[in-house]
């Protein structure tokens, strides 16, 4: 389980809505299981209304700046700007290259976005729900 502040998700579901009507995509950096960091990245999908590949360029970038500051990969976050109830997709289970990474999906169909996060097994083609927690301390 990863804790993220109230200001991280903030920053998250901004970058959510900003991007819509297309999927946003980013990383979340930390140590053990606290975010650090965040790492909006643009999405450059041949069709990101329905689908996110993070700009390679950015990619690397966020990578590069999180192993120099000491963090490690802990969530890939991405949107989906017309659910209510977020789940992986066939395709976030295929593409999911990151297995130690949770992933979270933010779903913006309802009144608010909604964040839920999972581990995904590209490899077996599974995925399981996985919580995640809010705390300012």
């Amino acid at each position: 389980m990863i804790t993220l502040r109230t200001a991280q998700l903030t920053e998250i579901f901004a970058h959510a809505r900003q991007a819509t009507p297309f999927e946003c995509c980013g990383l979340i950096g930390g140590t053990s299981d606290r975010a650090t960091s965040i790492h909006p990245l643009r999405n450059v999908a041949g069709n990101p209304q329905i689908a996110y590949e993070a700009a390679p360029e950015e990619l690397f970038a966020a990578q590069k700046q999180m192993r120099e500051s000491g963090e490690a990969l802990l969530a890939i976050y991405h949107s989906h700007p017309r659910s209510t109830e977020p789940v992986p997709s066939e395709t976030d289970v295929r593409l999911a290259y990151y297995p130690a990474a949770i992933y979270l999906i933010i779903g913006l169909g309802g009144a608010k976005p909604i964040m839920q996060g999972f581990r995904i097994s590209e490899r077996d083609k599974t995925w399981q729900q996985v919580e995640y927690a809010v705390a300012d301390e």
